[in-house]
């Protein structure tokens, strides 16, 4: 049931969508109606039709005379996906080395801590959360709001791929130490560093993006 915030109403049901979609809750190829989307929500059709306009712009869902066709990411969108962040989180290294303080510094090695413990307590929900937060830190650490209002949507966008390497346990293991060696860089303030190690570490995570893409066929 949506509960009424400040945030209108076709606005929640817009969010909850797209996090549905983007999980995969919503499968891509499913096709749901108005009708079916509204009583599940425990909305009217009116809000509904008007979040869905919004998912249409934004490509995550295809109005068809059947229904709501779910597009969602595709494996190569998401692929593409991780090419841009290749190149984008590079950037936003190379400013964070520069800029990050020494509050944000201590909030991701805490962080780094905490991801560590989890993922020895197998406890994988929290730790794509601690993921989550390293990157968003890295972002807001560069002081740049393009970068930081390009890279969350992209991080977010992919999280159906991200969650399935978080389960990957010999990934996952790789990728906390990746954001070890990008941490070590940013504390150092070595632009130079960051940027290398954070370009390694998303060109990793697209890799192992490909390899399943690869088996799944």
């Amino acid at each position: 049931m949506i509960k009424h915030k400040q945030v209108s109403l076709a606005g929640q049901i817009f969010d909850t969508m797209e996090k549905e979609i983007l999980s995969g809750t919503l499968e891509r190829g499913a096709t749901y109606t108005e009708t079916e989307i509204a009583a599940k929500l425990g909305v009217s059709r009116t809000p509904v039709r008007e979040a869905i306009g919004r998912l249409v712009q934004e490509n995550m869902v295809e109005d068809t005379n059947k229904g709501i066709k779910i597009l969602g990411i595709s494996p190569e969108d998401a692929v593409t996906i991780y090419r841009i962040r290749e190149k984008l989180e590079g950037m936003a290294a190379r400013e964070a080395a520069a800029k990050i303080t020494d509050d944000q510094l201590k909030e991701m090695e805490d962080g780094l801590d905490y991801h560590e413990y989890c993922l020895s307590k197998e406890d994988y929900d929290k730790a794509y959360e601690c993921d989550n937060d390293f990157h968003e830190i890295l972002y807001r650490a560069s002081q740049n709001q393009v970068l930081y209002n390009t890279l969350l949507p992209l991080h977010r966008k992919i999280q159906k791929y991200r969650r399935i390497a978080v389960h990957d346990t010999t990934r996952a293991i790789k990728s906390h130490n990746e954001h070890k060696v990008i941490f070590a860089a940013l504390k150092a303030h070595d632009q130079d560093r960051a940027e290398a190690a954070i370009t390694k570490h998303i060109g990793n995570a697209r890799a192992n993006a490909e390899k399943k893409l690869r088996e799944d066929k």
